[in-house]
């Protein structure tokens, strides 16, 4: 198959990337490298991909529109893999209408193309940020959506709203993924297990946001590009599908895991609640298990041990 992935040189597009490259599908690689954090990070992370015959990596932006018009009719695409998107809760409440121009009318413009070229398969990448902070837990896809609680969140649930529709009104088999805190070899940098892996090897103090009672279901790479592919792979007609680990640890627990992992004490220093911030995400995987065969394998233990692996080969001895 030939798919474009967009945002493809962020942590989950280029994993998602290698793992299609892999068993020899076609793909054209959509990213504009912006500065969310360090361009050079995203320019690491397509190197593998950049040495396989049949990937192609496009720089540009989904909010321009002419460059969408050549990409499309350059290519025929089968299916699209739409992953591009400011991201961060906090980050949003401060430019909210960056968040609404890259996440909802990027998104839009995909979805013209798709419409216009006859792509049949349009994956996208939602957030379980969705859920807002009053929704019973586990969260299960048929909550209401309703109340989000920062700008990126209002986000994504305008992105699930937009694909049913153009999947009502033209047939375009649309899929939406998600994510619960995804983590891993080349994660984020602005994310807590990076950030805490960080502090801690360095001896900085580390924030701690709240009293240590907020619950994350935190999600290994590996396990997340396993349910991305399958979602590419069952052409649905149209889904909400929760990707997650289906377990939660609380932020106290998981500070003391990063501490045995990288085997030193942390240097806690506690900060207010974050506005924007959720006190629990809890996936209910039961669709994603039944409609993907979706069935996450690495525990957070495991997936901490293989980032920490990564984060000394690749940033502490590289550094």
């Amino acid at each position: 198959m030939s798919i474009l992935v967009t945002g493809a040189a962020g942590f989950i597009g280029s994993h998602v990337a290698e793992a299609l490259l892999a068993r020899s599908d076609e793909v054209v690689g959509l990213d504009n490298f912006n500065d969310y954090y360090d361009p050079a990070r995203k320019r690491a992370n397509v190197q593998a991909a950049l040495s396989q015959p049949g990937y192609r990596l496009v720089e540009g932006d989904v909010r321009d529109v002419e460059l969408l018009d050549q990409l499309f009719r350059d290519g025929a695409f089968d299916k699209i893999c739409h992953i591009a998107a400011m991201a961060g809760v906090r980050a949003s409440i401060a430019r909210p209408q960056l968040y609404e121009a890259v996440n909802v009318r990027g998104t839009m413009n995909l979805l013209e193309q798709a419409r216009r070229h006859g792509v049949r398969t349009f994956v996208f990448a939602s957030s379980s940020s969705v859920y807002g902070a009053s929704n019973p837990v586990p969260f299960r896809e048929d909550a209401v959506v309703t109340r989000p609680i920062s700008p990126y969140a209002a986000t994504k649930v305008a992105k699930e709203v937009l694909a049913y529709t153009y999947h009502h009104l033209y047939g375009l088999n649309c899929t939406g993924l998600r994510f619960f805190t995804v983590y891993g070899p080349r994660g984020r940098p602005d994310m807590a297990p990076y950030l805490f892996t960080k502090w801690i090897a360095e001896g900085h103090p580390l924030r701690q946001f709240g009293d240590g009672s907020s619950r994350r279901d935190y999600t290994f790479i590996d396990d997340i590009v396993s349910g991305v592919v399958a979602a590419l792979d069952a052409d649905l007609s149209y889904e909400l599908i929760n990707l997650g680990r289906g377990e939660t640890i609380c932020l106290t627990e998981f500070i003391h895991l990063v501490e045995e992992v990288v085997g030193k004490e942390a240097i806690v220093v506690q900060e207010p609640t974050k506005p924007g911030d959720v006190p629990i995400t809890h996936a209910d995987i039961t669709k994603a298990c039944q409609l993907l065969g979706y069935s996450p394998r690495v525990s957070v233990r495991d997936g901490m041990e293989r980032f920490w692996a990564w984060y000394q080969r690749e940033v502490i001895q590289a550094g």
